[in-house]
């Protein structure tokens, strides 16, 4: 399943490429955009596992950018 989600508060080019680096270490993520343009997060993940590993990628990202929120 692949769904995109609105950034909101993501700061700059290098903290999205940090972002989108660390989600795409994650257990379960299958595939992960960070756009800082956009301002979107697109999130591959298999169809059964895709709620759980959403709240794992909302977790890392409040970790590594306490600014930035995952607008679902």
């Amino acid at each position: 399943m692949r769904k995109s989600f609105r950034l909101d508060e993501i700061d700059c080019a290098n903290c999205a490429r940090k972002l989108q680096d660390a989600l795409g270490r994650l257990d379960g993520v299958d595939e992960v955009s960070v756009n800082f343009m956009t301002q979107k997060l697109t999130l591959c993940a298999a169809d059964g596992r895709f709620d759980e590993v959403l709240d794992r990628v909302v977790a890392r990202t409040a970790e590594i950018e306490p600014d930035c929120e995952i607008v679902r």
